[in-house]
């Protein structure tokens, strides 16, 4: 019911005119603490850690103005704004966004090639430690810094696959750990 509570207070907003208020922002949906408690994950292969805290059923992340699912990361405990992309084989980083990670670009080797909007570039693999969005973390995901022709970080596949689930639907996208 929570989950289904989040969905038709996006529509509305989205019918009101008021999606900006939603936009950027990830709301967090799931059981009631008993319930939540009793599924976190037990078994350390998947590397969705839980928290102190009961971990959501699902994490949800509204549909952007422009038909995009955007989402606030926590990338190794670092706001980052990245839209989600299911064809995006990694999580892909701009150098602006490496940056305010704690990675440094600039020491980085260059050597994957990867085609982007710009053409044919290269970019450099690292090992994100943790990847959360609105409580679905997973730990050790692999990602790219791409130096030109990223405009904004991509959430990709390296993180989307190794969630239990994820849907999407006309508002919304519902990421469960």
């Amino acid at each position: 019911m929570v989950k289904s509570v989040g969905v038709y207070l996006a529509a509305i907003l989205a019918v009101l005119g008021l999606t900006s208020l939603l936009l950027n922002r990830s709301v967090r949906l799931g059981p009631p603490a008993a319930e939540a408690a009793a599924s976190q994950p037990s078994d350390g292969k998947t590397g969705v850690v839980a928290s102190d805290s009961p971990l959501p059923s699902g994490a949800y992340v509204a549909r952007g103005a422009d038909g995009h699912y955007w989402a606030w990361a926590e990338l190794d405990n670092h706001p980052v704004r990245v839209l989600v992309d299911t064809g995006a084989s990694d999580v892909a980083l701009t150098a602006e966004d490496a940056r305010k990670i704690g990675v440094d670009p600039d020491r980085l080797t260059y050597d994957r090639p990867m085609s982007t909007a710009l053409g044919v570039t290269y970019a450099a693999s690292v090992t994100l430690d943790t990847v959360s969005v609105s409580g679905a973390r997973i730990d050790h995901v692999q990602a790219m810094v791409v130096p030109k022709g990223l405009a904004t970080s991509l959430l990709g596949m390296s993180y989307l696959s190794r969630l239990n689930r994820f849907e999407a639907d006309a508002n919304g996208m519902i990421l469960r750990p």
